[in-house]
């Protein structure tokens, strides 16, 4: 899976919980998604897309999220491989 379609999906998935009123729920809720949704492999080309460059093209919002909920897609990860 290209990268382009990992950051527009994480974007959109961004864009539906931002609208709750509650940021910290809308920061788990984000990160909920991706972890419960997305297969590992795709979880593992967005987390290097994020570190090799700082998340270039991705939505504030999932930044934080992805940032405050990080240890749960390397738990996640790990557990996978």
């Amino acid at each position: 899976m290209h990268i382009e379609n990992l950051v527009k999906m994480a974007n959109q998935i961004g864009s539906f919980f931002e609208a709750m009123p509650d940021h910290d729920e809308a920061l788990g809720d984000i990160a909920g998604h991706v972890k419960k949704f997305w297969e590992p492999r795709m979880k593992r080309a967005f987390l290097a897309h994020m570190d090799s460059t700082g998340g270039e093209g991705v939505d504030p919002i999932v930044k934080e999220a992805i940032a405050r909920h990080r240890e749960k897609f390397e738990v996640t990860l790990r557990e996978a491989a």
